[in-house]
């Protein structure tokens, strides 16, 4: 097997602007870095340069969140537009997957492959999504959407610890918290299709926020420092506004504690 540079092939599917060609590039390069073992000889880095916005294709228009419609999920239409939603956070995590290999240098070959398989995950979690709207009469790309959602990979582009502690361990942890909740919305209004989706994103979500706390954790551990402190004065320092109610069952099963959470707790709005 030739050698493998885990980064170069992040860079490759991060910039990539076809959508479809984006999401094999991410089940290619994923199965070439986790099945690797000669990273020793590996090609040089690539330099680690600033990415304002990764490859993505021009549809769906971008937006405020404040401009985003609120539609009823007893049309067809809202409901393609809730799973529309959630495929666009789906595609955005895999960039910010991606990011996380790209953008940190010098981390052990186990940090590389766990990214790299969360990425594939996303793709397939938005695969899944764009088949369901696909159903319903709909693209990725119909509805407007959130235009927010790189900005945490920008704000926290200089520090893998920073980037553990509130990607993972804030973003999609907020994720474990709001899909019981569409779930049950989709159970009302008997969709018991998107149902099984999103049950399934859920789960494997949970793996995805424990990447993120063994990595965060062993980061800090490196450094010498706490982990629960660190995250605590991470969250002050950055401003981060965490909502009630906490799904504690998956949270736990993702790395955190109770002695953690319930400081969170008492942190939250």
């Amino acid at each position: 097997m030739l050698p493998v540079n885990p980064r170069r092939l992040a860079l490759d599917c991060l910039v990539e602007a076809d959508l479809q060609r984006k999401l094999d590039l991410t089940t290619a390069a994923n199965a070439i870095i986790v099945s690797s073992t000669d990273w020793v000889n590996a090609p040089e880095d690539p330099a680690i340069v600033a990415i304002a916005a990764p490859g993505r294709p021009a549809a769906p228009q971008l937006v405020a969140p404040n401009q985003l419609i609120q539609r009823k999920l007893n049309t067809s239409t809202g409901r393609a537009a809730l799973i529309h939603a959630v495929a666009h956070i789906e595609f955005n995590a895999i960039n910010l997957a991606w990011d996380a290999v790209y953008r940190f240098p010098g981390m052990p070959e186990d940090y590389y492959r766990d990214w790299a398989s969360v990425a594939a995950d996303e793709a397939r979690h938005f695969q899944m999504l764009t088949r369901r709207l696909a159903e319903l009469g709909h693209v990725y790309g119909d509805f407007p959407a959130h235009d927010g959602l790189w900005q945490m990979a920008v704000d926290t582009a200089d520090d893998v610890m920073v980037r553990m502690a509130l990607v993972p361990r804030v973003l999609e942890a907020r994720g474990l918290d709001v899909t019981p909740g569409m779930i049950e919305r989709m159970r009302r209004v008997g969709d018991v299709e998107t149902i099984a989706v999103l049950e399934v994103i859920l789960h494997e979500e949970i793996r995805h926020v424990a990447i993120g706390s063994r990595w965060f954790a062993d980061t800090c551990r490196r450094r010498g420092i706490s982990p629960s402190e660190t995250f605590v004065n991470l969250l002050q320092a950055h401003a981060v506004s965490l909502r009630l109610p906490f799904n504690v069952a998956a949270r736990l099963n993702a790395g955190f504690d109770q002695v953690e959470l319930d400081r969170l707790v008492a942190l939250a709005r």
